[in-house]
C-alpha cells in the first residue's frame, strides 16, 4: 500500500480549518472511494479528477484508491478540494513527488479538460492557512491577486492540472507570474461603486446635516419623506463620507465578499460597503442561510458598512425583527444540522419610509 497526502482548507463561514487529503492505493479492482463527510459537489470530485488527469496525459491509479479527508468529523463542502484530491491521488500512484505537498495549500476546481477553475473563499481559506503556519499556496489563474492579499504567502497560479504537475516537479517558478500583479486597494465598496459622491448632493441642508452627524457617530438613522425627495440618493452616498476601513477591517469585509462569487474579488476593499436588499427579501437572504452550506446574508455583506432598507414598512415584520440580534451583537449565527456558522454583521442601519401609504402626508402641495 502506498500513502500520500496534500493540504487544503475546509470553510465554515469565514473560519477555515486545515484539511489533510490522504490517498492510499492498494491491490484490488480499480475503484475510488471518497470518505470524510464530503457533500455532493465534493463527492463528485472523483469523476472530475479522473477526467482531468486523463486530459493532462496521465493515468488515474489502476488500483483500489481510498481518499480520506481529515479531520473526518468535520463536514466538507465545495469544489476547491479538487486540486488537492488529484495531487494526492497522483502522488500515491508515485506519478508526482511528495516533497512540496505537505507544505503547500492547494485550492481549485478541475474541469473535465484539466483546466483549473476559480473557486469561492480563496482569501478566508489562505488566512486560515497562514494562521496554521502554511506559507505557500497554489490557486487558480486569475485569483492570485486575491490570494496575495494574505501577507507572507508565496502564491503560484495555475490554469491547468499539467501546470500544477510542473510546479510539483520543480519545472515552474513557485512565485506568482509577473504579468499578474497585486491589485491596489479598492477605493469603492462592492455595492457603492457608481453611486456617486456625497459632495454631489445639492440643497437638502437639514437632511445632509443629519446624515453627516450619523456618519460621524456611526448612528442608525431613519429617513422620512415624500417619494422623490432624495432619501435613497442620500442613503446610497453615505458610505462615501464614512472613514476608510483599516487593514484588519478591510480583510474582514473582503473575506466575506470572497465567499459570494467565483473569482470576483481582485482587490482589498477599503471603502465601507453598501447592501440594499429589496423589500421582498426572505429571512435567509437577509441574515444568511442555505440548505447545507450557510451563505452570508445582506447583514453580513453590509459588515463595516451600511445596510439600507428602502420602503422599510414593506419588509416582512419577522425579517425586520431578525435584525435585532446583529444590531446588538455585531454578528449572526446560523445553525444547521451538520455545522454552526457565524458571520460578522456590524453595520450602520439606514431606513427610508414614506410618511403615509400614499406618501403625500408631508407634501404641502399635495393636499
Amino acid at each position: 500500500m502506498t500513502l500520500a497526502s496534500a493540504r487544503s482548507v475546509a470553510l465554515i463561514g469565514v473560519a477555515g480549518t486545515m484539511v489533510e487529503v490522504e490517498a492510499a492505493t492498494a491491490s484490488g479492482l480499480p475503484r475510488t472511494i471518497l470518505v470524510g463527510l464530503p457533500d455532493t459537489s465534493l463527492y463528485e470530485a472523483r469523476d472530475r479528477c479522473r477526467a482531468a488527469v486523463a486530459s493532462a496525459g496521465l493515468s488515474w491509479p489502476a488500483q483500489a484508491l481510498t481518499i480520506n479527508l481529515t479531520p473526518a468529523c468535520l463536514p466538507k463542502a465545495g469544489t476547491h478540494f479538487d486540486l488537492a484530491i488529484a495531487a494526492a491521488a497522483l502522488a500515491a500512484d508515485e506519478v508526482i513527488p511528495t516533497a512540496m505537498l505537505s507544505s503547500t495549500v492547494l485550492l481549485g476546481e478541475l474541469g473535465l479538460d484539466g483546466r483549473v477553475r476559480p473557486v469561492r473563499g480563496v482569501l478566508p481559506a489562505l488566512l486560515a492557512a497562514r494562521e496554521a503556519g502554511f506559507h505557500r499556496a497554489v490557486v487558480p489563474r486569475g485569483q492570485a491577486a486575491e490570494a496575495r492579499l494574505v501577507e507572507g504567502m508565496a502564491v503560484t497560479s495555475v490554469g491547468h492540472l499539467s501546470e500544477l504537475i510542473d510546479v510539483l516537479h520543480g519545472r515552474a517558478p513557485r512565485e506568482e507570474d509577473a504579468d499578474e500583479p497585486l491589485t491596489q486597494p479598492s477605493t469603492a465598496g462592492p455595492s457603492s461603486a457608481g453611486r456617486g459622491d456625497f459632495s454631489e448632493v445639492i440643497g437638502q441642508l437639514e437632511a445632509r446635516h443629519a446624515m453627516e452627524v450619523a456618519a460621524a457617530g456611526r448612528h442608525h438613522i431613519v429617513l422620512r419623506g415624500a417619494p422623490g425627495c432624495g432619501k435613497s440618493m442620500l442613503a446610497a452616498r453615505l458610505p462615501t463620507i464614512l472613514p476608510p476601513l483599516d487593514e484588519k477591517e478591510a480583510l474582514e469585509v473582503t473575506a466575506v465578499h470572497s465567499l459570494m462569487g467565483n473569482g470576483t474579488v481582485q482587490e482589498l476593499m477599503t471603502t465601507p460597503p453598501l447592501s440594499e436588499p429589496h423589500h421582498s427579501v426572505s429571512m435567509a437572504a437577509m441574515v444568511g442561510g442555505g440548505a447545507r452550506v450557510a451563505r452570508p446574508g445582506a447583514v453580513s455583506l453590509a459588515h463595516r458598512g451600511v445596510l439600507f432598507l428602502d420602503e422599510a414598512p414593506e419588509f416582512p415584520p419577522r425579517v425586520l425583527d431578525a435584525l435585532r440580534g446583529p444590531l446588538e451583537n455585531g454578528y449572526v449565527t446560523i445553525c444547521r444540522s451538520q455545522a454552526q456558522t457565524t458571520y460578522p454583521a456590524r453595520f450602520q442601519l439606514v431606513m427610508a419610509l414614506n410618511p403615509c401609504p400614499c406618501g403625500l402626508a408631508d407634501d404641502r402641495d399635495g393636499g
